[in-house]
């Protein structure tokens, strides 16, 4: 199946069903799911994202994250937001990336995207992968999400690949492990 508008139908479908919301099938693993498509597809996946978020005959509670929202949450948080320019500027890109790394970290996004309580039919479905690129890489951020939304799925947009025990991201940077998830479509 090639044709992204099919995939995102199926992917629809998938989100609601009973044994996809309980997990069934994955002999105990933690229900991280990839939904891996081509980079040259993003502004359809954005745009099938708002409308599945508007969708309210979904047979499943949508939690929606953009990680680049995400990311400009904490950023603002820190009071950094408007002193970005200025900083890269001054002192550089390297120097800037290393500033935000410090205090842009997975436990921060798992803190900013924590709820309770977590109820059956919850779905959790990250996006924006790309977009906080080099900020937060998705494997990494998986491994501390699994500890908190453990009893609820949650699903990747990802604009690249995954091969089952490798991400990468826009099918062109390096190759980072990442083993626990499995490919929804």
């Amino acid at each position: 199946m090639s044709n992204i508008n099919q995939k995102l139908d199926t992917l629809r479908s998938l989100i609601q069903d009973p044994d996809f919301l309980t997990g069934k099938g994955l002999s105990n693993e933690v229900n991280i799911r990839m939904f891996c498509y081509d980079p040259e597809d993003e502004m359809t996946v954005r745009h099938f994202t708002k409308q599945l978020v508007k969708d309210n005959s979904l047979n499943c509670n949508l939690i929606c994250h953009n990680l680049y929202h995400v990311f400009l949450e904490i950023c603002e948080e820190k009071n950094i937001i408007d002193k970005i320019p200025d900083m890269e500027e001054k002192r550089g890109s390297d120097f800037l990336k290393d500033k935000i790394l410090k205090f842009s970290t997975t436990k921060a996004f798992a803190k900013k995207m924590h709820y309770e309580p977590h109820k059956q039919g919850d779905v959790l479905l990250l996006t924006g992968v790309g977009e906080v690129y080099p900020f937060m890489r998705v494997h990494s951020l998986l491994e501390e999400l699994q500890i908190s939304f453990d009893d609820i799925p949650i699903v990747v947009l990802y604009p690249g690949s995954f091969n089952g025990r490798t991400v990468t991201l826009f099918n062109e940077f390096k190759p980072n492990e990442y083993y626990r998830a499995f490919n929804i479509i």
